[in-house]
């Protein structure tokens, strides 16, 4: 079941910081950092940096998206929940892209939920500036688009792995997706919000995380996550890791 309490309901701008954002700091994002530099100069001053405290939703299912962000610290994972409460990731958007696709696609909203799965920093720029930046600009519009198709492959990939992988395998994809999108390789997490991410029991991933535990691949304490032994970590994956990583990397080439 999804657990409220982790998964926050208020609206992402109620109690959160604002501050303009610096340009050294934005090109943290891979797509900030690859716009081109005459795009940069437009979209640059209209970012705001805010911190995202994890399990914030940022957006709702089938509400108007306003805004897009680009993490630059943070992961936020879009989320379909059905109606008796069961919830599944369907994609994670780090560093490497952008939230609210359907912005710059035609479409106002999204049936997914967007939350904060790991704190950290953003960028907020208004749906209206980046739609105007995609309808006008060339480069911009192929530079989104490659994205997303990452992200379709990055879905498609998610849907197989949850179908035919174990928990155990699971929980590997998800922790190495996370590791590429932080800049450390401790992760604050609860196991509660990953069971909720992969759409299974708790008990679950608690008994994943154990055996992981017990190799000496990752270290758990209430809430935290530190992973010891990355290598190993993807020996004990499943092929959906590499295939998503690989189309990703493609877009930063």
């Amino acid at each position: 079941m999804l657990d409220q309490s982790v998964l926050a309901q208020q609206p992402v701008h109620r109690g959160l910081r604002f501050r303009q954002a610096h340009t050294e700091g934005v090109e943290r994002n891979d797509l900030l950092f690859l716009l081109p530099q005459q795009a940069k100069e437009r979209v640059f001053p209209l970012l705001r940096e805010i911190e995202l405290p994890l399990g914030r939703e940022i957006y709702g299912a089938g509400r108007k998206e306003n805004f897009v962000y680009f993490p630059a610290d943070c992961i936020i994972s879009s989320m379909y929940v059905t109606f008796d409460g069961h919830s599944t990731e369907i994609s994670a958007v780090g560093r490497e892209g952008v939230t609210g696709i359907e912005v710059f696609m035609g479409v106002a909203s999204s049936p997914s939920r967007a939350i904060v799965a790991s704190a950290g920093m953003a960028y907020r720029l208004s749906a209206t500036n980046l739609k105007r930046e995609f309808e006008n600009d060339a480069a911009i519009r192929r530079l989104m688009l490659t994205y997303t198709q990452v992200l379709i492959t990055q879905v498609a990939q998610t849907a197989v792995c949850n179908r035919h992988h174990t928990t155990d395998q699971r929980l590997c994809r998800w922790l190495l997706m996370a590791l590429d999108r932080l800049p450390t390789n401790k992760l604050t997490m609860t196991q509660e919000l990953i069971a909720n991410m992969l759409g299974v029991r708790r008990e679950g991933v608690t008994e994943a995380a154990r055996k992981l535990q017990n190799q000496g691949v990752i270290h758990c304490r209430r809430g935290h996550i530190t992973v010891l032994d990355r290598p190993r970590l993807e020996e004990l994956c499943c092929e959906c890791y590499a295939v998503v990583k690989g189309e990703t990397n493609r877009l930063v080439a």
